[in-house]
């Protein structure tokens, strides 16, 4: 997909920009280091300042565009209750995204919030407040990073020098032992926080990306930041991202073309 030309951002974007920096302001920077924490069915954490947060965000991005919200912090039912009936537009929240470093004191976890309609992104934004790093992007108008245009950093000419993003865990075995055993890439990185990897990838800071199974709200956002910077993505099994499971997506991503299809290739021989 080619990039945008930004544009300049939309009254609406700005708006979700400033309501995600005052929840991260005012309900998790304040519990950063300071919160307990428990585990959710699935075995992820959940703290005060997830719940907290998936609240403050409903109530004001309602308050910019009154359609459904989706979010981590909910039922299973309920959030698919929520897709199904969130056809002409819907929220997608990660209220914390990477609960695991923001409770450990890793400073890599971030904000996600994603609109869609029709069950595609329109828009997103990602927000690390550590960093105090907006990544945003509206479909046709071109992704930004605090306001100016993404622009990335050059690629590397062969995966051989490539820095890999990959998460391990949810991989199948034979590629994870040949991954281990045999990478075609320099170095790799995982630090748990999927927005972030997607906004980190579309930002060349990392070459090429690849995980084995992300929630909606784990890509709503990324994704489009990424694509709207020129950015590449697919699902290990198909070629069309938007065909994999909305509940458990693969991904296989870079920033550059031509790595893109190298490391396509290289996952889908393994």
């Amino acid at each position: 997909m080619k990039p945008s030309a930004p544009r300049g951002m939309s009254a609406i974007l700005k708006a979700v920009i400033a309501a995600v920096k005052l929840v991260a302001a005012e309900e998790i920077m304040p519990r950063y280091l300071k919160v307990a924490h428990q585990r959710k069915s699935d075995g992820s954490l959940c703290t005060e300042a997830d719940v907290a947060a998936q609240t403050a965000l409903t109530k004001k991005l309602q308050a910019i565009l009154n359609v459904p919200v989706l979010g981590e912090e909910m039922p299973d039912a309920e959030q698919h209750a929520i897709w199904q009936a969130g056809h002409d537009g819907l929220w997608c929240v990660d209220p914390i995204d990477g609960t695991s470093n923001f409770v450990r004191g890793l400073p890599y976890f971030a904000v996600s919030v994603a609109l869609l309609r029709e069950g595609k992104s329109v828009l997103g934004v990602v927000y690390d407040p550590v960093a105090d790093e907006v990544f945003a992007a509206e479909l046709g108008k071109g992704a930004f990073l605090n306001g100016e245009k993404l622009v990335g950093r050059e690629a590397v000419s062969s995966l051989g020098q490539a820095l890999a993003n990959v998460d391990m865990k949810r991989l199948d075995e034979k590629l994870v032992g040949k991954l281990a055993a045999n990478p075609p890439y320099c170095s790799q990185r995982n630090f748990g926080a999927s927005a972030l990897d997607w906004c980190y990838t579309a930002a060349g800071r990392y070459d090429v990306y690849l995980h084995g199974g992300q929630k909606l709200w784990d890509y709503a956002a990324g994704t489009l930041i990424l694509w709207e910077s020129g950015g590449h993505a697919c699902c290990i099994e198909n070629d069309d991202f938007a065909q994999g499971d909305v509940w458990r997506r693969s991904v296989i991503a870079a920033h550059d073309n031509k790595l893109f299809n190298e490391w396509k290739n290289w996952i889908r021989a393994a």
